[in-house]
């Protein structure tokens, strides 16, 4: 990318093109469709109708954080509830490819019924290079299908328009900042949510456990940072296991979950390198989401695998 300015004057006469009529936005409080939706703004104005869908599958306070993000930038985003339909598309589903898949088309189809509101046809989201590198196609191998690019039905009625599609994370990040977002350098969270947290079955039970243990991650490994014991690293959170593991509460078994931490450094995604921790930070994280998910979470883990081979998030 050159200079973030030109970028911009750029992408908004390119959606200004590829937009005769009314679009909608997909917002979902990211970085990369925050600053998407900003440019359709300033390329669309009241033409750009933009939705935050709570999936129910979101961190903690995060439909609360879109709205002061979404006041901070003049943004109008509508907030659109459908947890229902998100857990019913994910019921009895294990495989990460197909949980992306049905997530894709749950929001597309979702997006399809706004869309008749204002006779929209064109929906902008913010869709950027990894995301299509990795879903794979022509030579390329599927390391994993982006729900905004491979779970995208074929028989849409929607066209999509994509003004980020050929930046990679840093260039996104150094856009955000030009066009006054808000953490602009908040840690990036995938599109499926804390469905591909939540290693095999999606219950609303399992997603609360994986939520709390995210947060407790979040805060603190964002103490530590405070502190100056922890460069801020590039992601960190929490991934629930399907893996039934013994512990002991007072005098009592439990039988519950693992749950693995991660904290990885990166520039732009496409590799990251594991971060090795101040042992004490682990302790106070495993102390915490095993006191505060008694019973439920007897185990924390930690994931010292870079990518490759691994990938950043487990599924």
């Amino acid at each position: 990318m050159r200079d973030p300015e030109s970028f911009r004057t750029e992408a908004v006469e390119r959606l200004r093109a590829a937009v005769p009529g009314q679009a909608l936005v997909a917002a979902s409080g990211g970085i990369d469709s925050t600053a998407a939706a900003v440019l359709a703004k300033q390329a669309l104005g009241p033409r750009a109708r933009a939705l935050f869908v709570d999936t129910g599958l979101l961190r903690e306070g995060e439909t609360d954080r879109v709205r002061r993000i979404s006041e901070a930038l003049k943004l109008d985003i509508e907030v659109v509830p459908a947890a229902e339909t998100f857990f019913a598309a994910l019921d009895g589903v294990t495989d990460p490819e197909e949980k992306r898949r049905r997530i894709g088309a749950a929001f597309i189809r979702l997006f399809e019924r706004e869309a008749k509101q204002t006779a929209a046809d064109r929906l902008v989201q913010g869709t950027i290079a990894p995301d299509w590198i990795e879903s794979g196609g022509q030579l390329r191998d599927t390391i994993k299908t982006h729900h905004n690019v491979g779970g995208v039905p074929k028989d849409s009625t929607l066209t999509l328009v994509e003004p980020l599609r050929d930046l990679y994370k840093d260039e996104v990040r150094a856009l955000a900042v030009h066009l006054g977002i808000p953490e602009a350098h908040r840690q990036p969270f995938p599109g499926p949510g804390l469905a591909v947290r939540v290693i095999g079955p999606v219950t609303e039970a399992r997603v609360r456990s994986a939520r709390r243990a995210n947060a407790i991650v979040e805060e603190e490994v964002d103490r530590a940072v405070d502190a100056g014991t922890l460069a801020r690293p590039w992601q960190y959170f929490a991934v629930l296991l399907p893996v039934r593991t013994v512990g002991v509460l007072g005098d009592n078994r439990v039988w519950g979950e693992a749950v693995s931490v991660r904290i990885v450094e990166s520039i732009d995604a496409m590799t990251a390198t594991a971060v090795a921790p101040p042992a004490e930070l682990l302790r106070r994280i495993a102390e915490r989401i095993t006191r505060e998910l008694s019973g439920t979470v007897p185990r924390v883990l930690y994931d010292v695998t870079d990518k490759p081979p691994a990938t950043i998030e487990w599924e």
